[in-house]
């Protein structure tokens, strides 16, 4: 008799995921699963066999455009960065065919932890793993391809204005100041390196007081480490925006931040007198991403709480980016 199984939650055919995994040495017997909450973009399940556990992540149900959802590009990039210093899961097994689920999906090892508030040992512990990725060779670890660095900042910059204007519903004042000037004073990169894209204590686990993985990998590339480093930065000084929560639940680390930064250019062995225009390009991204959520709450096409909050956001976003590259000027 064939073990019982569930039916599983939305995206996520158990049925036709225990065939897969069987035939591949991972499942045996039945399985059971479960949506672990907090993810904003792909879908991720705890899964159970048995006592075993482990996690399958695919992309958001519906129609999405496969570059924003890339399962074999976060598979690639955590495979290659196991045994690095770099906290990342194990990852088993990456599948690309979408008719065994609906979609492409990975499977990975479970990691236990949590987002508790942050501590200044747990954001030291967080800028030497930024440091230690950026000081990483790609070529060594098999990602020489993985991105087009010639060029990313510029990219980076037309990127938020072109979103910015697809996402125009009212006047924000200097929004297209702060554009013009990061656009006249592009920066020369000083490394190619793995950039993760979105890191930040809310893509991490921690336990213990230490961080126990690095998570949400999906807008890695090859590009300038800078980035990276400014964006965990204003993070800590709008850490709402990473949390949910509303503007004034967040504790800034605007004091630890220069601090920060200079553990961070020892350990990557980089230059970071120019970090104002990076954070600046923070802002601007954080401003117009903001602002297309609010557009789209203002046309009733978000659900869940919080949204209303997020327009507040992008005026103080503003202002701080032009602050950052006015430090440049004085």
């Amino acid at each position: 008799m064939s073990a019982q199984i569930d039916t599983g939650p939305p995206g996520l055919d158990l049925g036709r995921l225990r065939d897969h995994l069987g035939r591949h040495g991972l499942a045996e017997g039945g399985l059971a699963a479960e949506v672990i909450h907090g993810g904003r973009s792909n879908l991720t399940y705890l899964v159970r066999d048995g006592g075993r556990r482990f996690v399958v992540r695919r992309p958001p149900l519906g129609h999405v455009l496969a570059t924003a959802h890339d399962m074999g590009r976060e598979y690639r990039v955590m495979t290659a960065l196991r045994d690095t210093g770099v906290p990342v899961p194990r990852t088993y097994h990456l599948c690309e065919d979408p008719e065994v689920i609906g979609a492409p999906f990975y499977v990975m090892e479970y990691v236990e932890g949590g987002q508790p508030p942050a501590t200044p040992a747990i954001e030291a512990e967080l800028t030497d793993i930024l440091a230690r990725l950026h000081a990483l060779d790609p070529a060594a670890v098999g990602l020489a391809d993985f991105g087009r660095p010639e060029g990313f900042l510029e990219r980076q910059v037309k990127r938020w204005k072109r979103q910015l204007d697809a996402s125009r519903s009212r006047e924000i004042p200097g929004i297209d100041d702060l554009y013009d000037r990061l656009a006249g004073a592009v920066p020369l990169t000083q490394r190619h390196a793995i950039v993760h894209g979105d890191f930040k204590l809310g893509n991490t686990l921690i336990a213990g007081g230490r961080v126990r993985a690095v998570l949400d990998w999906e807008m890695s590339t090859l590009g300038d480490p800078l980035t990276d480093l400014a964006l965990f930065l204003l993070y800590g000084d709008f850490a709402a925006l990473d949390t949910g929560g509303r503007p004034e639940a967040g504790t800034a680390l605007v004091s630890a931040a220069p601090t920060l930064a200079e553990r961070y250019a020892a350990g990557a062995g980089l230059d970071v007198t120019r970090l104002g225009w990076y954070l600046a390009l923070a802002c601007f991204k954080l401003a117009v991403i903001a602002e297309g959520i609010h557009f789209r709450y203002t046309q009733g096409l978000t659900v869940g709480e919080g949204f209303g909050e997020i327009g507040g956001y992008v005026a103080p976003l503003v202002d701080h980016g032009l602050r950052a590259l006015a430090s440049l000027e004085g």
